[in-house]
C-alpha cells in the first residue's frame, strides 16, 4: 500500500522478481500526500488500508510508502504479530558505502525526515559521511497528475537537486517512493556530473522473497497470478492507478 501511486515503483520490483505471486495494491488516494501529516493521522489511515487488504486475503503487507513506514510499522506488527510487514526506508547504508565525495542526500518527505527511524539511521552514519536531506516539494502531486515528465517537473526538481549537487553530494537516496518516477527529470538536473541515484526498491524485493521463503508462503510454480488494485478514491483515480501500473512496468527508475 502507499498514500498513492508512488508505490507503484516499489510493485513493479515485486512483480517482476515474484512472477508467481498475485499481488494487491492499495492507493490512500483520497489522503494523499501523506508528507505532512500528523504521525497519529497516517498510522489511523494505513490501519484502514491494510484491513481492506487483510479482506481480499493479503498473507503479506508491504509498506511501499517511507511515510506509512515511519509512522505505522511498529504499531501494525505488535497488533498483528502474525502477519509479515515489510516496510520502506531511506537507502542511507548503500548510498554511505558508495560515496566518493564524502557527502549524501536524502530526498524524503517532511514527515519520514522527522521519523525516528530516519534519525536513528542518520546516527548511525552521522560519523562516517555528511548526510544531507531535502523534502521533494510539489514532487508527489505531480507524479500523482501525471507530470513527472513536463517542463513543471524538471524545474521543481531543479530548485531542489540542485543545492545538493553545490553542496557535493554524489549519492541521492530517493527516500519517497514517489520520487523514482522523476529519476528522469533528475537525471537532467545532474546532467554529466558524477551523482548516482539511490532507489531501495531492490532491496525489498530481497526482503519480501526472504520472508515468504522464511514463513513457507510463496504461491505454487503453477499459480496464475492476479493483479488487484484497491483506492480509497473514486473509480476515476482507479483507472489511472491501473493505467500508471502499466506503465511502471516498462520503466527503469
Amino acid at each position: 500500500m502507499d498514500s498513492g501511486m508512488g508505490g507503484l515503483s516499489v510493485w513493479k520490483e515485486i512483480r517482476a522478481s515474484l512472477p508467481n505471486e498475485s499481488l494487491i495494491y492499495y492507493a490512500d488516494a483520497a489522503h494523499c500526500p501523506y508528507g505532512d501529516r500528523d504521525h497519529d493521522e497516517i498510522r489511523g489511515y494505513v490501519e484502514y488500508a491494510v484491513a481492506q487488504m487483510f479482506d481480499k486475503g493479503a498473507k503479506m503487507i508491504v509498506l511501499a510508502c517511507n511515510t506509512a513506514t515511519a509512522s505505522a510499522i511498529q504499531y501494525l506488527r505488535a497488533e498483528y504479530p502474525s502477519v509479515p510487514f515489510v516496510g520502506m526506508e531511506p537507502a542511507v547504508k548503500p548510498a554511505a558505502a558508495a560515496t566518493k565525495t564524502g557527502t549524501i542526500a536524502v530526498l524524503a518527505t517532511r514527515s519520514s525526515l522527522d521519523g525516528g527511524h530516519f534519525k536513528r539511521t542518520s546516527a548511525e552514519y552521522a560519523d562516517k559521511v555528511r548526510i544531507l536531506s531535502a523534502v521533494g516539494e510539489g514532487w508527489v502531486p505531480l507524479v500523482e497528475s501525471g507530470k513527472e515528465n513536463t517542463a513543471e517537473a524538471l524545474e521543481a526538481v531543479r530548485v531542489v537537486v540542485e543545492p545538493l549537487l553545490a553542496e557535493n553530494a554524489d549519492q541521492l537516496v530517493l527516500g519517497c517512493t514517489h520520487y523514482p518516477f522523476l529519476t528522469r527529470a533528475i537525471r537532467q538536473v545532474i546532467g554529466d556530473r558524477d551523482v548516482k541515484t539511490v532507489n531501495s526498491a531492490p532491496a525489498i524485493v530481497r526482503r519480501v522473497r526472504n520472508l515468504l521463503s522464511q514463513g513457507e508462503l510463496e504461491a505454487s510454480l503453477s499459480n496464475v497470478p492476479e493483479y488487484t488494485f484497491m483506492s480509497s478514491a473514486g473509480q476515476d483515480y482507479l483507472s489511472r492507478l491501473r493505467e500508471k501500473a502499466e506503465t511502471a512496468v516498462n520503466m527503469e527508475f
